[in-house]
């Protein structure tokens, strides 16, 4: 598991639709327990819940998760300081987010450049 101050090293967000909470957990450095802690406290979090209860996130709520854990891991917000931070809309304007999309596109940018440079056979 990576430390709480390398929120820069996490995994790219792969081009999926719905992710399970176990592949969220992977991809924000975080245990499914806490995911599902934060989603009493945050109610930015909203995961679709299908048959048995399941959660599926979805891009836009992995993206919150990562701002969250930056304000708590990195940052050093406390629970009610990530609340009022994320509900006053500070975060949109906090680079960290900017940065992540923006290395998002990068490799997804890659992966299609890679794709057309491969021969056809």
């Amino acid at each position: 598991m990576l430390e709480p101050s390398h929120n820069n090293e996490l995994p790219t967000i792969p081009g999926k639709r719905y992710f399970t909470i176990g592949e969220v957990a992977e991809l924000c450095a975080v245990k499914a327990h806490v995911l599902r802690y934060w989603e009493q406290e945050f109610p930015q979090l909203s995961p679709v819940k299908r048959r048995g209860n399941r959660r599926y996130y979805q891009r836009a709520d992995v993206i919150t998760i990562r701002q969250i854990r930056s304000l708590l891991y990195d940052q050093g917000y406390t629970i009610g300081g990530a609340k009022q931070k994320l509900s006053s809309h500070e975060v949109k304007d906090d680079t960290s987010q900017y940065k992540q999309i923006i290395r998002q596109m990068i490799t997804e940018l890659e992966e299609v450049l890679s794709v057309l440079n491969t021969p056809v056979k």
